[in-house]
């Protein structure tokens, strides 16, 4: 689009040939009836005004003033919803602020926000800050162009400098396919159609993943009240009288963490050197339940401050207790801060996945003992009960925990890899819809070429 006469000085003929984007250019083929412009033809970006500090707040007045971070607050639709800036005509005035239509396309224009990719429509008149801008469609169906610009990753378009920017004439030049206003609605209702199956999908799968927590609590518990073993007892001529409530306490050992050296001062090598562990270590996914190695070696200081396998450990000081997790020591001995309890189980009385598993059932939080600072002591430890069977009756309910437990992730993998596909379909819709290949398309349909001239 550079380097073009001014368009005062330009025939009709001259504009509309301005307009188009040349067929060597031309990204892919699309239907005769269709053409291909560029996207400043089809409206008018309009940038963001100053938001004086003094006006902002307001919440009770007619016109939305949205700033970058309102677009976070869309619905599924793209449409924004958030009132925490409105201004009323008289501030209008006074900020000189542009008014932006209804259904115009709002997005970042500087600024790392640029890289969420985040696009919203107003579904009234509003203003917008200046670090954003709007597009405003003039040559047909404005959800046309926003299920359009979808597909564009506006990061790409952003200038090399210190705080990424995004000009509107780099905007104005994308070749974009332009077809039949009839075309554009019924792209759209295409479009809403397949994407409305898709998010109901989604909504199930979603809900399967959230109760997924929900059906491992529910495991465990009929674990650790013997509903799981129940024929494995009559096929043994057992009954519940086999088990026996015990202080945790009575068996097991407590070890907390020591002081460690230094980062500086640690091994950094893994031959004949012992994980150590900070609590930070301890974040990881909440379907990985083993700690198998660490980013930092030491040896030991003492020997009675290693960790050995099968021990259960787990915040026990800060704000990580929250996080409520446990981690089963999977490796022959570890260190670990001080800021870490480890439960290290009597394998006379007790077997350590069964340890584990039934502290999966204890919530940290409960055993904070209500200092400033959260924590859990010996004290607070010894205020549990467990429930224990046979040895031989822990070891089968631990048998059938990891067999159904397995079975959940294996079914959560699965979801988690359809919920993934359900965005790869969508983006398959977008690009079909804009190649002309969803069925849509009606030959009879006044070409998008006599839209455009008309606009021009």
């Amino acid at each position: 689009m550079a380097g073009r006469k001014k368009q005062s000085q330009l025939t009709a003929e001259e504009k509309l040939q301005q307009a188009l984007v040349s067929e060597a250019e031309q990204p892919y083929k699309v239907p005769d009836n269709w053409c291909w412009t560029y996207w400043g033809n089809c409206g008018e970006f309009i940038a963001g005004n100053a938001f004086k500090k003094d006006y902002q707040g307001f919440q009770n007045y007619h016109i939305p003033f949205y700033k970058v971070g309102s677009l976070k607050y869309s619905d599924d639709n793209g449409i924004l919803y958030d009132n925490s800036n409105t201004i009323n005509d008289e501030i209008l005035k006074i900020l000189k602020a542009t008014l932006i239509p209804v259904n115009s396309i709002i997005f970042a224009k500087i600024g790392e926000a640029i890289r969420l990719n985040r696009r919203s429509i107003n579904n009234k008149a509003c203003c917008i800050d200046n670090n954003l801008m709007a597009f405003v469609s003039k040559v047909g169906f404005w959800k046309y162009f926003y299920f359009w610009s979808l597909q564009l990753d506006l990061y790409d378009y952003t200038n090399a400098t210190t705080v990424p920017a995004i000009r509107k004439s780099d905007l104005e030049g994308i070749e974009m396919p332009l077809p039949p206003l009839a075309e554009q609605q019924r792209i759209v209702e295409r479009i809403e159609t397949l994407f409305a199956k898709l998010d109901e999908a989604k909504e199930k799968l979603q809900n399967t993943i959230d109760t997924f927590e929900t059906r491992k609590a529910a495991i465990l518990h009929k674990a650790f009240s013997g509903e799981l073993t129940a024929n494995w007892r009559k096929q043994h001529s057992l009954t519940m009288d086999s088990w026996e409530e015990k202080k945790l306490l009575d068996t097991c050992m407590l070890k907390s963490g020591n002081t460690i050296p230094s980062d500086a001062e640690l091994e950094r090598i893994e031959n004949n050197a012992i994980p150590y562990l900070k609590v930070s270590d301890m974040n990881l996914p909440n379907n990985l339940i083993k700690i198998t190695t660490s980013s930092k070696f030491a040896f030991p200081i003492n020997i009675a401050h290693l960790i050995p396998f099968g021990s259960t450990i787990f915040p026990k000081r800060g704000g990580a207790i929250l996080t409520n997790k446990k981690r089963f020591v999977s490796v022959e001995n570890i260190l670990v801060d001080l800021n870490i309890m480890a439960i290290i189980p009597n394998n006379k009385i007790l077997v350590n996945w069964y340890c584990y598993y039934w502290m999966q059932l204890i919530d940290l939080k409960t055993l904070n003992n209500g200092s400033n600072i959260p924590q859990i002591n010996n004290k607070d430890m010894a205020k549990l009960n467990i429930w224990l069977p046979s040895l031989i009756e822990q070891t089968e309910i631990v048998r059938i925990i990891d067999n159904l437990l397995a079975k959940e992730q294996q079914a959560h993998s699965v979801v988690q890899n359809a919920l993934a596909q359900i965005d790869l379909i969508k983006k398959s819709i977008l690009a079909r819809a804009f190649r002309g290949q969803l069925a849509t398309n009606n030959p009879a349909d006044e070409p998008a070429v006599e839209l455009l001239k008309r606009v021009l």
